[in-house]
């Protein structure tokens, strides 16, 4: 989800790094951080220059969705010190105890964090979540292949694209789509619109050519379809590899989303954990990862020594009018069963 295919080769890297480390005699007392992010998700170089200016090591995993991390968080198995998880999520985990609060005296990079981006409606006081990126779901199209104006989720349903239409293979975001594009909320727990989206998706299931994953990227760019849903750090990506694509939020509105750091409660090293969510905040570190990844960053200073090219890019720097319709996910409760539900009769058609 949401990251850009090189950084398959900083996860090995960093492998690389902790492993040549755990070799190389390092000191028994020297602290092992534990660090749980997305695929795809960071710096090359930013782990092993955090190992380098603190003397500690980290002990990088990567997920592929919010679920899985929670579940493996839940379970109570493992002892991650940073987790990177979603707006929806962390919400989630506040509620259960999952995560500690941040003591943000020790991070005073937050100072850098833009102000829109603070108080938030998953942690509306800022005491477990620290903001890393941030971004939108849209429709990345091949103008070579779409002709006409690309403004509705409903150019999905055209059957004009048959079999080259690309659909995530994510529960939540697919059905998001669906919802949007009847006029319903993305969060909505109303079983008859979950219906008709639902049904909007199963309809639609005949002209498209797959669910796919981060595999779409390389679809897209090689064109090998002309729209698909997409996330907007990963358009940015797509457009920089073919210069025939271009990024849409539609006018029905979209997913706003957004991913942050947080100390799970299982957490060993809370001084660590906040040196290395510090660290992240630093303006050049920032800088590196989204320059790296891809994706938006909410930290100010970083943002000023970006291109400013990138800066008008709707994918990368939405104005808040082009977002005004956006939502963000909100935690399902038990209304997740019916999202389980049918999202399963969705794809066993």
């Amino acid at each position: 989800m949401r990251r850009i295919l090189s950084g398959i080769l900083a996860a090995v890297v960093v492998a690389g790094s902790v492993a040549l480390t755990g070799c190389g005699g390092a000191s028994s007392d020297k602290v092992t951080l534990k660090v749980y992010n997305w695929g795809d998700y960071i710096g090359e170089d930013v782990i092993q220059k955090f190992e380098d200016k603190f003397n500690i090591n980290v002990v990088y995993d990567i997920f592929p969705t919010n679920e899985e991390m929670y579940v493996k968080l839940k379970a109570g198995g493992s002892d991650y010190d940073v987790a990177i998880p979603s707006d929806y999520m962390i919400k989630k985990m506040i509620k259960e105890g999952l995560v500690k609060k941040i003591n943000l005296n020790n991070i005073p990079n937050y100072k850098y964090i833009e102000e829109k981006f603070k108080n938030l409606s998953f942690d509306p006081n800022n005491e477990y979540s620290v903001p890393y990126m941030w971004g939108t779901v849209g429709i990345i199209y091949n103008k070579t292949m779409v002709k006409e104006p690309v403004d509705s989720w409903n150019i999905l349903w055209d059957k004009k694209y048959d079999k080259q239409i690309f659909m995530l293979d994510s529960q939540r975001d697919s059905i998001a789509v669906a919802l949007k594009k009847l006029g319903y909320s993305l969060n909505t727990k109303n079983k008859d619109e979950l219906e008709k989206a639902k049904n909007e998706l199963i309809k639609q299931k005949d002209i498209v050519q797959a669910y796919v994953g981060d595999e779409v990227k390389d679809k897209m760019i090689m064109g090998e379809g002309a729209l698909a849903v997409v996330w907007s750090g990963d358009a940015v990506y797509m457009k920089s590899q073919n210069k025939d694509l271009d990024y849409v939020i539609p006018k029905e509105g979209s997913n706003l989303w957004f991913d942050s750091m947080v100390i799970p409660s299982t957490a060993k090293h809370q001084k660590e954990a906040e040196e290395f969510i510090n660290f992240m905040c630093d303006t050049e570190i920032a800088l590196e990862n989204t320059n790296y990844i891809g994706y938006s960053t909410p930290q100010t200073e970083a943002k000023k020594k970006l291109d400013p090219a990138l800066l008008k890019d709707i994918a990368a720097y939405p104005t808040d009018e082009q977002i005004k319709d956006c939502e963000v996910f909100v935690d399902l409760d038990a209304s997740i069963k019916d999202y389980d539900k049918i999202w399963t009769e969705i794809t066993s058609k």
